[in-house]
């Protein structure tokens, strides 16, 4: 595990718009973040938004432009480095005017970073030295300034009627918009691997490391299992990239789009990189400087590390602690909760409210997405509103402007988006000729209905707080927490969230939240319920993978049996919880029974 220098928590991507200026908020503060690239038309917005705010010249790039998506991209990430170097540097510079800014950095650290303990160590009595100042110029963290690519979401472009090549592709084109930033930091990589797409990194000197094993831009792999994370490794590594983060996220018990393993719970994916991490590295290190060597790059005379961090459903310090203790982690991430941060998240007044009131029923694995994927989704969302009204007037479906997620070629020879009214349409109507029993078509419809425009419903609210113009897109607002936020109940200040997070206060009411192992198991469990009832006659390989499935969340309930009686007493209430809870959830999937055909 790596030394705590600044923050142990890192806030991952949420939405295209939640997160999208979020360093501008925090990042000045030591605190990393992730920025969603998908989106380009929304990130020029913001960059027009911030060259008003500041007083700064903007000229659009508009769609005339025949590398407009990179360019945008790029220019944004620019403006997002200025405004938040501008921002560090007026930080350390305020220990001059003896400012309560720099107090309040340092008090928000956790007790354990070197750098708080450091500065307290030589400079309690008199924290207004010049050698103070010259002290922190040199030791104070920065944030990363992060961003997200969807490896999947790669569609092919156009200009003047013409197809571009692969290179001007939607993933292709952030990746280069990143790629040709001023930015020191990392890009990760989600949604599964896309060769192609990594394959282009070879074409961007920031990505290799120099030779003190120095890489400008990083590479990180969000995972959620360790044979993806090796067979990725060693993918990049023959094309001399290597892998800077493991990143391992929980397949349900997460926000936005969820990814279910075949019944592989966190703890014992968590264990596996812990014992498996100096193979990982080894073997992947390898074969990066044999590629190195053919591609006559520089190599590293000093040997690259490996981080490996982990989200998804944390919401206690102790929870918080006890992965980064028994895991060997670097950092933890915490999305959802800070949903309900509005100095660090586009959240906009009225999805707040209903936030704040969500419970257990209203957060739901739901086929919203229109890539097929599960989505974690709020059901009183806005977005959603009135869509039974517009189905009545044949108006199901959305006008499709945006095009991020056009995969569809069911019933077009050129991609279409499944939330599209023209996908619906055509879909209605191919259902009404199927001669369906009436039990069926119903089943099928609402599947269809349930799709929604995420293009636009995840930018909404960054529109809303903006005060940008929502003609186009609605003000409809489409918002992706995880099941964590039931515990959750009212807006908090970014202070208030870190002391929590460090177990300087508490957030959750609730006496009745399980914990984030037991939670997850709960969801498998319901997910296992549901895919037994989908198929009215299985065949033999469906009720194999079912089977298999269901082996492994026992397989997963048997690990953290012998995990809990390993528990230090610092960890002796999460004991008794753990224990309790699996007891019960044991029974039950062992009762499940998996229907033969």
């Amino acid at each position: 595990m790596s030394k705590i220098l600044g923050h142990s928590f890192h806030i991952p991507v949420m939405g295209t718009g939640f997160t999208v200026d979020t360093p501008v908020k925090v990042a000045h503060l030591g605190i990393s973040s992730v920025v969603s690239i998908v989106d380009d038309l929304l990130v020029e917005k913001m960059r027009e938004v911030y060259c008003s705010k500041l007083s700064l010249p903007f000229k659009p790039i508009t769609e005339k432009t025949k590398d407009f998506r990179a360019e945008r991209i790029t220019s944004y990430l620019n403006l997002l480095d200025k405004v938040v170097t501008e921002k560090f540097e007026n930080l350390k510079e305020s220990i001059q005017d003896k400012s309560k800014e720099l107090e309040e950095y340092l008090d928000m650290l956790p007790d354990l970073s070197e750098v708080k303990q450091e500065f307290k160590a030589k400079f309690a009595d008199n924290p207004y030295l010049k050698e103070a100042k010259e002290w922190l110029s040199n030791h104070l963290p920065l944030g990363d300034i992060d961003v997200n690519i969807m490896t999947k979401l790669d569609k092919s472009n156009f200009y003047k009627g013409e197809q571009l090549p692969t290179e001007f592709n939607d993933a292709h084109a952030a990746l280069r918009g990143f790629a040709m930033s001023n930015l020191e930091s990392s890009m990760v990589l989600s949604a599964g691997m896309n060769p192609r797409l990594y394959g282009y990194l070879e074409q961007f000197k920031d990505f290799y490391p120099d030779s003190n094993g120095y890489i400008k831009k990083k590479i990180v792999l969000k995972v959620s299992d360790y044979r993806s994370a090796l067979i990725q490794g060693r993918f990049l590594a023959k094309k001399g990239i290597w892998i800077s983060e493991y990143r391992i996220e929980s397949g349900l018990n997460c926000g936005g789009h969820a990814f279910a393993t075949d019944g592989f719970l966190m703890g014992p994916i968590l264990q596996d990189f812990k014992d498996k991490r100096d193979e990982l590295k080894e073997s992947t290190y390898q074969v990066l400087l044999q590629a190195l060597k053919e591609k006559n790059k520089v190599i590293p005379t000093n040997p690259l590390e490996i981080k490996v961090t982990a989200q998804g459903g944390v919401g206690t310090s102790e929870e918080h602690d006890f992965l980064i203790n028994q895991y060997n982690l670097d950092s933890i991430g915490w999305g959802t909760p800070f949903l309900l941060v509005p100095e660090v998240c586009n959240v906009d007044e009225q999805t707040l409210s209903l936030l704040e009131k969500a419970k257990e029923k209203d957060l739901f694995l739901s086929h919203a997405s229109p890539l097929g994927v599960r989505f974690n989704n709020l059901a009183t969302n806005t977005r959603d509103i009135g869509k039974w009204e517009r189905m009545a007037k044949n108006e199901a479906g959305s006008v499709c402007t945006k095009r991020y997620m056009i995969v569809n070629k069911e019933f077009t020879e050129k991609p279409i988006c499944t939330a599209s009214r023209q996908y619906q349409r055509l879909k209605i109507a191919d259902l009404k000729k199927q001669n369906l029993s009436k039990e069926a078509y119903e089943k099928e419809l609402n599947l269809l209905l349930e799709k929604t425009c995420l293009c636009k419903g995840l930018s909404a609210s960054t529109y809303i707080v903006n005060n940008i113009d929502t003609k186009s897109d609605g003000d409809g607002v489409s918002i992706c927490p995880g099941p964590n936020l039931a515990y959750f109940s009212k807006r908090a200040s970014l202070k208030d969230m870190i002391n929590h997070i460090y177990n300087r206060a508490n957030l959750i009411e609730r006496k009745d939240r399980p914990h984030m192992f037991i939670k997850e198991l709960n969801i498998y469990y319901d997910y296992l319920k549901e895919q037994i009832e989908e198929p009215k006659k299985p065949v033999p390989k469906q009720i194999k993978s079912l089977e298999t499935f269901k082996n492994n969340l026992l397989n997963g309930v048997n690990y953290y049996k012998d995990l809990s009686q390993k528990f230090s007493d610092k960890f002796i209430h999460m004991k008794s919880q753990i224990e309790n809870d699996l007891n019960n959830l044991e029974v039950k999937i062992k009762d499940t029974l998996i229907r033969e055909s």
